[in-house]
């Protein structure tokens, strides 16, 4: 067998595999042989048709036998011969169909495209420079903390004397109706619908006209909603609404005591007392913040020396992966993921290149653990199994047994040694204090959308 590999790019691979006429004439003897004492030919008794009459009768089984016999071994034994770590399935196809119509006289020439794992030739892995700011917690934060609580802890009272106010919450259904020169929509009926008079994302002709309502009373109004609002169903549209108040009702919060305090738990058994603790969460979380940011901006200096192609298909895998995720933080969110205003392709394609930092991080932390020899006890894999069912609320043993049936203490191993690549790159990394600042807006979201340092250390083998 002659193989020739042309190398099409880091990670695409073209092998032409030649099998010799002598290798398919063996081969085509034997299956044609097998098939003459097996088949059953009008005009010879059972097993003694003469070859020739067999290869004429089952002329395409026996070439189909001959392929599947000769091909993957070739394939095989070519992906062996030049060492490639490849991924999914072959390309196959044949270059000189004619020579199946001599089989044994000309080679069999056939042309295999591959995915393949890129070597990755590592560069600077340690002494990488990160700023480690803590963000300080302020009396501000504080207040700001209770009153989410008390806010939480607040009860909606029915107001009776009096109309509705800024501030109250007003139930009301809407019978609503898209004007001539606003398109021709369907109406709009919903029921028991709270309105915040006056709350973020409230439209003003709401609150305007809801004001001073009283239960039972009719209200009605023209919206008309800005070219750009968050529904495009109703962007730009004019709707007439007939409005019925069914209920107005005040918002009254927990007087700031020790009473409400205890309120809250055991623990607390006074405003003092609940404030240190929230102290010390928020304290708590900013340290994991400060942390989390150096991680970040390690992993980040890491992707930037280490530039290389990854696999196109473990790239479209994993933004698979974070566009499932996205519908169901969507879902959880109650935000039906099905709705048709929603862009997914232009989503894909955006989560497209967050992956691709994915991939050649998980890829660069596997490396980086084989240079180093990192590697994984069973009880770190059992641990982890145990942090799982505690986490889905369901047996140790019934974990393992799913985990072992789906080949998942193998991803979980690999996890764990990505993990731990991770902290080696911390461990050795030029870590300085710094006095806190806050971050540019668009700096934060650029960090959240490609953050692959926790991405990486979490997901399995690039192969798996």
């Amino acid at each position: 067998m002659k193989t020739e590999l042309v190398d099409v790019s880091p990670t695409r691979k073209e092998i032409k595999i030649e099998i010799e006429p002598a290798a398919v004439r063996e081969s085509f003897d034997r299956i044609s042989d097998r098939y003459s004492k097996q088949a059953s030919v009008p005009g010879f008794r059972r097993g003694h048709a003469p070859r020739s009459v067999v290869r004429t009768r089952f002329k395409s089984e026996i070439r189909s036998e001959v392929l599947r016999e000769l091909v993957p071994d070739a394939i095989g034994d070519a992906i062996d011969k030049h060492e490639l770590a490849t991924i999914g399935e072959p390309d196959v196809h044949m270059d000189n169909i004619e020579a199946l119509e001599r089989f044994g006289e000309e080679a069999i020439v056939v042309h295999v495209n591959l995915e393949v794992l890129p070597k990755v030739e590592l560069g600077k892995y340690k002494g990488l420079e990160a700023v480690r700011r803590v963000r300080p917690i302020s009396d501000t934060d504080l207040d700001e903390a209770i009153q989410g609580l008390r806010e939480a802890s607040a009860a909606l009272h029915p107001v009776e004397d009096r109309g509705a106010e800024l501030g109250d919450t007003v139930t009301v259904n809407f019978h609503g109706k898209f004007l001539e020169d606003s398109g021709g929509e369907e109406d709009i009926n919903v029921e028991d619908v709270d309105v915040n008079l006056g709350g973020e994302g409230v439209q003003q002709e709401f609150t305007d006209n809801l004001l001073g309502g009283k239960p039972d009373e009719e209200k009605v109004f023209i919206v008309n909603y800005p070219e750009d609002f968050s529904s495009k169903g109703l962007a730009g549209k004019k709707v007439e609404y007939k409005a019925t108040v069914t209920a107005v009702r005040v918002k009254e919060l927990p007087e700031l005591d020790d009473e409400w305090a205890k309120s809250l738990g055991e623990e607390f058994d006074s405003v003092s007392a609940l404030r240190a603790k929230i102290r010390e969460d928020l304290e708590r979380r900013a340290t994991a913040e400060a942390d989390h940011r150096v991680r970040r901006d390690v992993m980040k200096q890491l992707l930037e020396e280490h530039q290389f192609e990854v696999p196109r298909s473990l790239v479209e895998h994993q933004t698979a992966n974070r566009l499932e995720s996205a519908m169901r933080d969507m879902i959880g969110r109650g935000i039906d993921p099905s709705n048709k205003e929603f862009n997914w392709e232009g989503m894909r394609e955006e989560l497209r290149a967050q992956a691709e930092a994915d991939v050649r991080a998980s890829m660069l932390l596997e490396r980086i653990g084989e240079e180093e020899k990192l590697s994984v006890s069973e009880q770190e894999i059992d641990a982890e199994i145990t942090g799982l069912a505690e986490a889905s609320r369901q047996p140790k043993e019934q974990v393992r047994g799913v985990l072992t049936k789906e080949g998942g203490e193998s991803s979980i191993a690999n996890r764990l040694r990505n993990r731990k690549a991770l902290d080696l790159l911390i461990e050795n990394a030029r870590v300085t204090e710094d006095e806190w600042h806050d971050e540019p807006l668009e700096q934060v979201h650029s960090d959240a959308a490609n953050d692959s340092a926790g991405v990486a250390a979490q997901s399995s083998s690039a192969v798996d």
